[in-house]
């Protein structure tokens, strides 16, 4: 049976793997020197910390919300609190990668903190990991050791300030790599991209709409087998619009041609478009366009 281990603290990990605990918020970790017989072979980790880890060697199977890591050599992948990820290690395998762990009491209060949300590859799953190239890893372990040679300096009134700037340069070169990653991929984005228009086409043909609602981010992300915030900024790197920017223009151009194009009611439209109430609907679309539906018709039957 699986082992579940909750990682609420920075002193539980390290604890885990036989490390040493410098700060009780903050980890360089170096998985060379852990010690990992104790580990069962199959494992889950209930992250409530933020991590972030280079992988230099293959050691097993890791997974996240079903979809397995392409986590090979020379990935990073990143956890945010509240994720469970899966892991299977290879028989006698040894760890050989370097690592960032830190409690979300680090950085309240800090620019880090109030930023935070930006960085949206913490919540990246199944095939999401950022490969790096070799400039990009020595940048990479370079911030690692600037975060960790502030850790071996005794803690005085800058040490906060000086760790989180050094955390954020880090996350900032990631987004970086993952921009440049996105540009690589380019093909392979163009794919979910007509996937996605497939998919958002066939959602309203085939009356779903109305017998599901308003479809959602998330339901089109996993129907292209990406996690929302993945497919989100993929979406909005290879297109300047975001998903729903997608969705609500593919809705208001059908409502369009059904105000223009037949008798139907307004709220008989507003059903078929997956809203609940003709309120919503009216709303929605004045937003979207300036003018109310039947402001829209009348306009339409007068040109």
């Amino acid at each position: 049976m699986e082992q579940l281990l909750t990682i609420d603290s920075i002193e539980a990990y390290n604890r885990l793997f036989g490390f040493e605990t410098r700060h009780p918020l903050v980890s360089v970790i170096d998985m060379s020197s852990s010690d990992t017989s104790r580990l069962p072979p199959e494992i889950a980790y209930d992250y409530r910390v933020y991590a972030l880890f280079l992988k230099q060697t293959y050691c097993g199977d890791i997974t996240y919300g079903r979809q397995p890591y392409d986590y090979q050599e020379g990935t990073v992948t990143s956890f945010a609190p509240g994720q469970v990820v899966h892991v299977k290690f290879k028989p006698d395998f040894k760890p050989n990668a370097r690592g960032l762990l830190f409690h979300p009491d680090l950085i309240r209060g800090t620019s880090l903190g109030r930023g935070i949300e930006q960085y949206s590859f913490f919540d990246y799953s199944s095939r999401e990991a950022l490969h790096l190239s070799d400039d990009e890893k020595e940048i990479f372990a370079d911030c690692l050791e600037k975060i960790k040679m502030e850790l071996e300096r005794p803690i005085d009134k800058h040490s906060k300030q000086l760790i989180c700037r050094n955390i954020e340069l880090l996350l900032d070169y990631c987004m970086r790599f993952y921009d440049r990653q996105f540009i690589t991929r380019h093909k392979a984005n163009n794919d979910v991209l007509t996937r996605f228009e497939q998919e958002l086409n066939n959602y309203f043909k085939d009356k779903q709409a109305a017998r599901e609602g308003l479809p959602s981010v998330r339901f089109f992300a996993d129907k292209c087998f990406l996690s929302p915030n993945y497919f989100g900024d993929l979406v909005k790197k290879e297109t300047g619009r975001s998903p729903q920017e997608f969705i609500q223009g593919k809705i208001i151009d059908l409502a369009k041609d059904e105000l223009a194009g037949s008798d139907k009611s307004v709220t008989e439209i507003a059903y078929n478009l997956g809203f609940q109430y003709p309120q919503h609907f009216n709303r929605y679309f004045k937003r979207g366009v300036g003018m109310t539906p039947m402001e829209y018709r009348r306009t339409e039957a007068g040109a």
